[in-house]
């Protein structure tokens, strides 16, 4: 009997009498032996569960979820981490449970069928093949597990092709599978992840899974785990199964796992240093930028990655993210991702007061005057320069010229500050700012200073229009995102749907950070390592090494900087359960430089964000709601905390 995909249950209900065998497939329906009796056809088949995979990627999107063509904004705006213009400050509002469960009825249904076929390949081939679908079942069930907490997990087909309908109805029970408890599915995924590894080739093509991939999800999964167990406070128990939540006691287990996992790669990945060299800010800058653009196989970092293509697979990240003054003939889609003052000030190099804010008011309560915009980082951690495009930092070559304006009252005596600590106001009128991109260029709109020059209002790439709703670009926090961006790519071709850099989905440098932050939950002899991992870390990136990791926030902040827009830290931050603290009633941070017209120097207003944006993160939202429509199909589903 012939084998036919993607049925629908609810199809077969309304199209059969109870009596018809499925047995004739229609002629416009590809059969199995079409699929899995070729190796193009198992390659098809494999494509298709790879891009629809749940990676967080440049095509991800809070509200509209993976694979998002059309939507603007920036995932990092929803962790501080960055502000957007487009994107608001909630958290993930979509859905991502039908979607999941189709791909992991479609990595069952390969596993299930491809042995059938058997004798077209050789054994190894069938082996490595079924991994690669146990690798994308064990991502897709952490994908699920992260945000809902305990979900049904489903192993193998629940339907058999060539039943009747009266034998699909009489397993309708069957298919209303119960959430298990958030430490099975866990578990679930563990021994997906240990069985794709034995599985696994050491190496495999340039997107696909490796035994190492495998490994390197453990290590996050089970690290994701260990945290769960040991700070989350949030309990939901349905009979003896607790669906949120996962014991306290077994916290060293999973990070145990996650040390262990992370182990597996070492002496098979490293940290890239292609371009690196001892004490040069200036190289130590490239290497970084280069770790996130070399596609090449001598990227020694790039376990798993999303490749992406010209014309085939393409996505919007240079369109979106550049700043104002390189945004391509459409215009008005840059200055997407804006990292904030507050996510900054987290790295080291340059003067910072006591309470770890940026120093910008001399000791008399003055600002302090700069030439450029550039003296207050100019001996700032190279990969802080990697990350971030600083006020007046060359990208492509060319300095990024940002203004909030031109002061023009009198500075004699020094300037106090402008508005008082802690205001979201406006700037007072003796802050000459620009209202459009098209005043600020007017000649007649152009300010004479000191030295003779006229210069704009707000330079090339700073703010522009009302601080609401920016909408004709511009930033309005000072700093523009340079991680992942192409500085090879002409402008003519910097807009939506025309870049094609491709996603370290896992990369050494996480696994690395996932090993450290494990040996310091474990405690004991791991400690010392712990030290040796993050310092490795901080060489690379031109920082301080560490004399000691005196708290657990030590190792968190490290992540938070090395991981900073790679859509990690919302994750971070919800299963360490500090969002909610964080992210109470909170207005981030800008550093917006003003010229100031009678010295034709600058000072560095560190402010609240003039939009005013603020930010809270509900506590019921580190488990997301089941969608209401997967518990109208299944009474045994039940329902999050708080929804």
């Amino acid at each position: 009997m012939k084998k036919k995909l993607y049925i629908l249950f609810a199809v077969l209900i309304t199209s059969f009498t109870a009596c018809q065998k499925l047995d004739v497939p229609p002629v416009n329906i590809i059969q199995d032996k079409d699929i899995f009796g070729t190796e193009a056809g198992i390659s098809a088949y494999m494509s298709r569960i790879y891009i629809t995979m749940p990676i967080e990627d440049f095509k991800y999107h809070p509200a509209g979820g993976f694979n998002q063509n059309a939507q603007v904004g920036s995932a990092a705006a929803v962790t501080g981490e960055a502000s957007s213009r487009d994107t608001g400050n909630a958290t993930e509002t979509f859905n991502y449970w039908s979607a999941a469960y189709t791909l992991i009825r479609d990595c069952n249904y390969f596993m299930e069928t491809l042995p059938a076929y058997a004798s077209n390949y050789k054994p190894e081939q069938i082996k490595n093949w079924i991994a690669e679908a146990r690798f994308i079942r064990a991502f897709t069930y952490f994908a699920l597990v992260k945000r809902y907490g305990g979900v049904p997990i489903v192993d193998k087909l629940l339907t058999s092709p060539g039943q009747t309908i009266s034998e699909l109805a009489s397993e309708i029970e069957e298919l209303r599978i119960p959430r298990a408890a958030e430490e099975a599915v866990y578990d679930f995924i563990a021994t997906d992840c240990d069985q794709a590894f034995a599985d696994l080739p050491e190496t495999n093509k340039m997107g696909r899974a490796n035994k190492y991939a495998a490994a390197a999800l453990k290590s996050r999964a089970m690290l994701f785990a260990g945290t769960i167990a040991k700070y989350n406070t949030i309990n939901l128990t349905s009979g003896n199964v607790r669906l949120c939540g996962i014991p306290s006691s077994k916290a060293t287990t999973y990070f145990q796992a996650a040390y262990d996992a992370a182990n597996l790669l070492t002496g098979k990945y490293s940290l890239y240093k292609n371009k690196w060299v001892a004490g040069d800010k200036a190289a130590q800058y490239n290497n970084f930028v280069n770790l996130f653009t070399d596609q090449t196989a001598s990227n020694t970092e790039a376990i798993f990655v999303r490749q992406y293509k010209f014309p085939d697979a393409v996505h919007s990240y240079d369109a979106l993210s550049v700043p104002k003054q390189l945004e391509g003939p459409q215009g008005n889609y840059s200055s997407e991702v804006l990292p904030t003052l507050n996510f900054v000030e987290m790295f080291e190099g340059f003067p910072k007061n006591p309470d770890g804010t940026i120093q910008v008011l001399d000791g008399t309560g003055k600002y302090i005057m700069f030439n450029n915009t550039t003296d207050l980082f100019a001996n700032a951690e190279p990969r802080l320069r990697a990350t971030v495009i600083l006020p007046g930092d060359a990208f492509k070559g060319i300095p990024i010229e940002v203004r909030r304006g031109v002061y023009t009252g009198s500075s004699a005596g020094g300037l106090s500050k402008i508005l008082p600590a802690n205001s979201t106001a406006a700037y007072p009128a003796t802050v000459l700012g620009s209202a459009t991109v098209a005043a600020n260029l007017d000649a007649t709109n152009l300010v004479t200073i000191s030295n003779g020059s006229k210069i704009t209002r707000a330079g090339q790439s700073g703010v522009f229009t009302a601080i609401g709703v920016n909408a004709t670009g511009g930033t309005f926090t000072g700093f523009y995102v340079r991680k992942y961006l192409n500085p090879d790519k002409a402008t003519a071709e910097t807009i939506p749907g025309r870049s094609e850099q491709q996603w370290m989905e896992l990369r050494y440098g996480e696994v690395l950070l996932n090993k450290a932050e494990a040996a310091y939950e474990l405690g004991g002899t791991y400690a010392t390592e712990a030290l040796t991992i993050i310092n490795q870390i901080r060489d690379r990136a031109g920082a301080t090494p560490y004399v000691a990791i005196n708290t657990a926030n030590d190792i968190r902040m490290e992540r938070r900087r090395e991981l900073a827009f790679e859509n990690k830290t919302i994750w971070d931050m919800k299963r360490w359960r500090i969002a909610d603290a964080e992210q109470s009633n909170t207005i981030y941070r800008a550093l917006l430089p003003i010229m100031v017209a009678d010295q034709s120097k600058y000072i560095m207003d560190s402010r609240f964000e003039e939009r005013s944006v603020q930010f809270t993160f509900q506590v019921r939202w580190y488990y997301q709601q089941i969608p209401t429509a997967a518990i109208a199909k299944s009474l045994n589903l039940v329902q999050n905390p708080g929804w």
